[in-house]
């Protein structure tokens, strides 16, 4: 495939894996396939493996984008997996293949799955409000909330404010990186601003939806959400390397790539700041997860071919609303747990974007299951507006056609 092309798909795939707003736009899903005839496969050639391990190429403790890779990609066109990279700058340490890493939103496509697995047993419906499950947490009144259904808090739809943190800069985050938070504290202090808009108008992709939802899953299941999340994916499909951590938890299980943020040096350059111990409560069932590429290849792989949500809900986790993005005004790209991505040539891919310092992750691919994509990349600035070069190198590689 041509550098160009392979540049205008990772283009297309930036606006959802930058950290910043979500700008891409939606685009109609595919047209269904007449009964008894198959589709033919969106992927056919396998990977390219020269494209991707050029894109992995030069990551380590010297580089200025990433201090290691991990990479799977696979799907019934063909497989490749590859790593580069070091664990740790201080020891250079090589990359290890099965390194576990923090994941990020990549967890709000497990919170979905368990919902949705709730909606098919008939314990939670999806149009019905959330308040009529979770009396008082969202009190209605001349500022309060409209009624709130489970759908919208899966879509981003709910209109319910971010609740605040410690602030939005690296030092201010990292200042309070061991801070213990509950879910509660952090839905109240959300619920105190009142809405931000009537339920269904807008999307905006906020983690405070998610927060909701992992306490109503612990209502509906009498469990914790980490016990429920456990039994119901981890288990069934031997994930044995994923992991919530507890409350009060700052390190990463098991064998483990560090983390690092490029800081400005008051001299000028830059220094990498360890970031590997960190409490993640406040991300709880929006952001806490912790795994391994192996793992979210299975998982990703077993959700798409409908053995995690039986496929009527999971039709969910392939459906954009019909509205507007909140902050860029064009159409909406979230679904309940993932996004939709369209490439230049009209391909359609879903998945999910995760980022915490020092960590970002994808998990995804066609919907048919003929390339699908997991990454781990230590980005040195996860968190930054712009697109990770390694990242945006493994996307146009993987999807390259």
């Amino acid at each position: 495939m041509k550098a160009r092309t392979r540049t205008l798909i990772a283009a297309a795939l930036v606006l959802g894996i930058a950290a910043g707003p979500a700008v891409a736009h939606a685009a109609p899903a595919p047209a269904p396939v007449s009964a008894g005839v198959s589709a033919p496969p969106v992927f056919t050639t396998p990977p390219d493996a020269a494209a991707l391990r050029k894109a992995i190429a030069g990551v380590g403790p010297d580089s200025k984008d990433a201090t290691a890779a991990l990479v799977r990609v696979g799907g019934t066109s063909g497989r490749w997996v590859g790593s580069s990279g070091v664990a740790d700058v201080r020891t250079g340490r090589k990359a290890l293949d099965g390194a576990r890493f923090r994941a990020g939103s990549v967890t709000k496509t497990f919170t979905a799955a368990v919902v949705l697995q709730l909606a098919a047993e008939g314990r939670v419906d999806l149009d019905e409000p959330v308040q009529q499950y979770l009396p008082g947490l969202l009190p209605a009144g001349p500022k309060g909330f409209e009624p709130i259904s489970v759908r919208q808090l899966l879509n981003y739809t709910s209109g319910i404010q971010p609740a605040e943190g410690p602030g939005d800069s690296f030092e201010a985050q990292y200042a309070h990186r061991f801070d213990v938070v509950d879910p509660h504290a952090l839905i109240a202090e959300a619920v105190a601003k009142g809405p931000e808009f009537r339920p269904g108008e807008k999307q905006h992709y906020l983690n405070i939806d998610y927060t909701v939802l992992g306490v109503l899953i612990e209502k509906l299941t009498g469990t914790t959400y980490e016990q429920a999340l456990s039994a119901r994916i981890l288990k069934p499909l031997g994930l044995h390397h994923t992991s919530v951590p507890s409350r009060r938890e700052n390190r990463i299980p098991g064998p483990h790539h560090h983390g690092y943020q490029a800081v400005q040096k008051p001299g000028g350059g830059t220094s990498l700041v360890d970031v590997t111990e960190w409490n993640s409560s406040s991300n709880w069932a929006a952001g806490d997860l912790i795994s391994t590429t192996a793992d979210l290849e299975k998982f990703t792989e077993a959700l798409f071919a409908g053995r995690v949500v039986p496929k009527p809900q999971l039709e969910e986790m392939f459906t954009v609303p019909a509205v507007s993005d909140f902050e860029s005004g064009k159409e909406a790209v979230q679904t309940a747990g993932m996004k939709r991505f369209v490439l230049p040539d009209g391909t359609t891919v879903y998945g999910k974007t995760g980022s915490r310092y020092g960590y970002s992750t994808v998990i995804g691919g066609a919907r048919d299951l003929s390339r699908t994509l997991v990454y781990s990349v230590n980005s040195t600035d996860a968190k930054g507006q712009d697109m990770n070069k390694v990242a945006y190198g493994i996307v146009a590689a993987a999807f390259a056609r």
